[in-house]
C-alpha cells in the first residue's frame, strides 16, 4: 500500500525498482489539527477555519459562500490544496508499478501530461482518486486526497515549496479578479460540475462502473485486465451494475446526503450522497446512487426530506456546463 505523507525520500532502491518520496505533512496547531503554509493568510483575510481531514482549512471568507461561489464562476478564485499529499515515484519500473495500482493508462502519458485515475482494490472498489502526471524529470508526480493519506486528483494545479507558498498566494490574490475560496464554495462548485467527492460519492464500496467513471479506464488496460478488481469491474461493463450514480434536481427544501431516494411507488430505490442549493441555477441539485432501472435522465423520483416526500428529477451531469482549460 502506498503512503504519501512522509517528508524524507526513502532509501535508494536498486536499479529497476520504484522509489517514493512525498510531502503532505503540516505544522500542528490547536486541537491537533495540521495547518497549511497559508494558514496565517487565510486568517488574515477573514477565513472561518474548520476541521477537514485532520487539517484546519477555511470554510469561507467574509464575503460568504454564495458570493464566493458565483465569483469563482464569473472570475477566478484561489483554493488552498496544500493539504493534499504529493508523492513522487522514481525508478525504471515506476510506470509498471503505478499501473499495478490504478486503472489508467499511465504509459501513454506524455512528459508534462497528467490524468485523473482510480486506485482500486481486489473487489473493484475505489480506494482513492488520484491525479498522476508524467514529469519530464524521470519521475511520476501523484496528487491524492488528504483523507486517504493513511491508505495510500480537476483542474491545473501549481505546486511550490511550502516556504514560498504565501509569496505565490499573495501575488495571485493581488489580481483584483482573484478571490480566496474556501471549502464551502469548493463543494458547491464541484457538485455543479458533477464531480465526485471521495468519502461521499465514491469509496471502497463503489466501483468505477457504478460511479460512472469508466472513462478513467484506459483502452489498453481494459484489454489487459491487469489492474486490481479488473474481473469485477469489466463484468459490470458487460452486464451493467445494479446501481448507478445519477444527478438529481428538485425544488423545495434542499437535498442533503443520506436522504432516501424513492421510486414511483414510494419504495426506496437509492440514497443521496451529495446535495446543496445551486447558486448558479437557483434550484436544488444532488447526486446519489439508484437502482439502474431508475437511472435514466428524465425519470421522476421522490426524495424524503424531514419525513416528507418531495419530487426530484434524474438529470444529466454536469449541471452547469464545464469550461475546463486543457493544456495542449
Amino acid at each position: 500500500m502506498l503512503r504519501a505523507g512522509c517528508r524524507a525520500a526513502l532509501p535508494r532502491r536498486p536499479p529497476g525498482s520504484s522509489g517514493l518520496s512525498g510531502t503532505g505533512g503540516g505544522e500542528a496547531g490547536a486541537g491537533g489539527l495540521k495547518r497549511t503554509p497559508l494558514d496565517a493568510l487565510h486568517r488574515s483575510r477573514g477565513g472561518r477555519m474548520v476541521p477537514f481531514a485532520g487539517w484546519s482549512l477555511p470554510l469561507h471568507y467574509g464575503q460568504g459562500h454564495l458570493q464566493s461561489h458565483l465569483h469563482t464562476r464569473r472570475r477566478c478564485s484561489l483554493f488552498d490544496v496544500s493539504h493534499m499529499p504529493q508523492t513522487r515515484v522514481f525508478g525504471r519500473d515506476r510506470v509498471r508499478f503505478m499501473e499495478s495500482l490504478v486503472v489508467g493508462d499511465i504509459a501513454e502519458l506524455k512528459p508534462g501530461q497528467g490524468t485523473l485515475t482510480l486506485l482500486t482494490n481486489e473487489r473493484g472498489g475505489i480506494v482513492d482518486d488520484l491525479i498522476v502526471t508524467n514529469t519530464s524529470e524521470d519521475h511520476l508526480y501523484v496528487v491524492s486526497n488528504a483523507g486517504c493519506a493513511d491508505k495510500d486528483l480537476a483542474i491545473m494545479r501549481i505546486s511550490v515549496p511550502a516556504g514560498r507558498a504565501v509569496e505565490l498566494a499573495e501575488r495571485l490574490l493581488g489580481v483584483p479578479d482573484v478571490w480566496p475560496a474556501g471549502l464551502a464554495a469548493r463543494d458547491s462548485l464541484r457538485l455543479e460540475a458533477g464531480l465526485c467527492l471521495y468519502g461521499n460519492d465514491i469509496d471502497e464500496t463503489t466501483t468505477p462502473a457504478e460511479a460512472g467513471l469508466l472513462w478513467t479506464l484506459g483502452k489498453r488496460r481494459r484489454a489487459a485486465m491487469d489492474f486490481p478488481g479488473a474481473a469485477i469491474i469489466m463484468a459490470q461493463v458487460k452486464e451493467k451494475p445494479k446501481r448507478k450514480r445519477v444527478g438529481l434536481t428538485s425544488v423545495g427544501p434542499p437535498i442533503r446526503p443520506h436522504m432516501a431516494i424513492l421510486g414511483p411507488e414510494g419504495t426506496p430505490v437509492g440514497t443521496v450522497t451529495s446535495g446543496c442549493p445551486s447558486p448558479s441555477l437557483g434550484k436544488n441539485i444532488a447526486m446519489g446512487y439508484v437502482e439502474t432501472a431508475h437511472s435514466r435522465a428524465g425519470t421522476a423520483l421522490t426524495v424524503e426530506v424531514r419525513k416528507k416526500q418531495h419530487p426530484a428529477l434524474v438529470t444529466k451531469m454536469p449541471f452547469v456546463p464545464t469550461q475546463y482549460y486543457m493544456a495542449k
